[in-house]
């Protein structure tokens, strides 16, 4: 019971499926079987077992072991913690002020679980993200799991409800985050998997919620989920621990630079390469006899691939299947096409929601089939035309899909994208919309345009360069009584 004489519903781990435990959960991939790459996250059903994915309430989970991210002070305002502190009772507060004190940013504190079900409460300080600092950022958070994993080993903790430890208040953006969580964590349970039982991951929110869709990357639920995850894997996976790995703030470090001998303008084996920030622990640092030859050694080195080319690369490589593949299904169902162009001479690209079978089609193909359509229209200047004109639940595919090929798709869409309009809104449109520009796709906000009719469209297209649908026109007859432009009315449409 809570403090209050409530009984708590309290759920049982053991009761939650385990990650990949349905076989009808797991997609079917389309994969080249010919494909010899392998995996640095391979399938490994020892390891799937051992995580499970939860939406709920994490006080109520009876665990050994809570994660709270939290402040500095151990006293974050937000209701997560002030239900902890709720539910456990005075006396956790009593020993977080005066026992634990304080728990720095990357740290770890353990405290008893008291009035919860979990017997031990594992407090964190995840970093504040600032894009000029990403670096110490992506460190701190790595060091806020590595350093809970380690805790809970160290008390023999075998069961953890981990909730991610970044948050919306601390600007971290929640994709970022999810990967260095996840991949943390299979890295810990490759070494030190016979010290944990089950870890469970809490989604408690839209800011976890791309948490189910990047556990494919990290723990691949068959081989060919292993294969399929191969091109979606970031370029930069850290280390064999998952710590972040920048290997241009790798330096040298001599531990006797006195009496260090140098011979042929090279180091022995003593010299140890470490990261940046440990630079405190040494006296000095080793020293390049000519500062211009090291410079030319360095521009002969082939470079390594920035995260831009890195993702030009990947969307290459899903270009060329595009080429390859036969899409023709996809295209049967006319949801996407070009369409004539406006009175500035920019194509036109259609979609039409309502010929979209989203929960019937393989999502995969209908991307690779979207990006065949567009990639030839991309290198200029176009404008989107969206019709959610009589579309229903099945013809919307789920966010985080919509994410996925936002991130996956070259620059150039974004760059040459002049405008976004969306025909007969509905409220679920113009909410997820407003979602999808404000937390993911900010660059084109702006470019996102709400029309009431067709007739709006007429301001920047002329007619004769549509092809609309009938159903559309018949509707919007129904709706507005007229498919035509009005210049007594006006336009609701800017020309961007």
């Amino acid at each position: 019971m809570d403090q209050l004489g409530q009984r708590l519903e309290v759920v049982d781990i053991s009761s939650l499926p385990t990650w990949g435990l349905e076989e009808d959960d797991v997609p079917q991939y389309t994969v080249a079987k010919e494909d010899t790459r392998t995996s640095r996250f391979p399938f490994d059903t020892s390891l799937n077992e051992k995580i499970c994915v939860w939406e709920g309430d994490p006080t109520a989970l009876n665990v050994m072991g809570l994660v709270h991210p939290t402040s500095e002070r151990l006293n974050e305002a937000n209701p997560f913690s002030e239900k902890i502190h709720q539910l456990a009772g005075p006396n956790l507060q009593n020993e977080l002020q005066l026992k634990i004190k304080c728990c720095r940013t990357g740290e770890a504190k353990l405290s008893k679980g008291y009035n919860l079900p979990a017997r031990f409460i594992l407090h964190t300080v995840g970093p504040r993200y600032n894009v000029r600092y990403r670096t110490a950022a992506e460190s701190a958070l790595y060091n806020c799991y590595r350093n809970v994993l380690n805790l809970a080993r160290e008390h023999e903790i075998r069961t953890l409800a981990v909730c991610a430890i970044n948050s919306v208040k601390r600007g971290y953006p929640p994709e970022e985050a999810a990967h260095i969580a996840i991949r943390t964590i299979r890295r810990f349970l490759e070494k030190y998997g016979n010290t944990i039982e089950r870890i469970v991951f809490v989604i408690r929110g839209i800011n976890e919620d791309c948490y189910q869709d990047l556990l494919r990357l990290y723990f691949p639920r068959n081989k060919d989920e292993e294969l399929w995850a191969l091109d979606l894997l970031p370029a930069n996976v850290g280390n064999d621990d998952g710590e972040p790995v920048n290997p241009e703030r790798k330096i040298r470090i001599t531990k006797d630079p006195i009496n260090k001998e140098i011979t042929n303008g090279t180091n022995s084996d003593e010299d140890l390469d470490v990261d940046e920030p440990d630079i405190g622990h040494h006296s000095f640092t080793s020293m390049q006899a000519d500062p211009d030859k090291m410079k030319r050694e360095v521009l002969a080195k082939p470079s390594r691939l920035t995260a831009e080319e890195e993702q030009k690369k990947r969307y290459e490589r899903f270009l060329k299947r595009a080429k390859t593949e036969d899409l023709s299904d996809i295209a049967a169902h006319r949801c996407i096409y070009q369409s004539g162009v406006d009175i500035y001479g920019r194509p036109i690209v259609v979609f039409v929601a309502r010929n979209f079978p989203a929960t019937l089609v393989d999502l995969e193909k209908a991307f690779l089939y979207f990006i065949s359509v567009l990639d030839p229209i991309v290198n200029q200047d176009f404008v989107v035309i969206y019709f959610h004109t009589m579309s229903s639940s099945k013809n919307q595919p789920e966010l985080k899909w919509l994410r996925q090929v936002y991130h996956a798709v070259d620059k150039r869409y974004r760059k040459f994208l002049r405008a976004f309009y969306i025909v007969h809104p509905t409220f679920w449109s113009r909410l997820v919309s407003w979602y999808f520009t404000t937390f993911t796709a900010s660059s084109i906000k702006d470019k996102v345009k709400s029309l009431k009719g067709v007739h709006f469209l007429y301001n920047t297209i002329h007619p004769d360069q549509l092809d609309i649908p009938p159903f559309v026109l018949d509707y919007d007859m129904q709706v507005n009584g007229k498919s035509y432009f009005n210049p007594e009315e006006g336009s609701e449409v800017e020309g961007l």
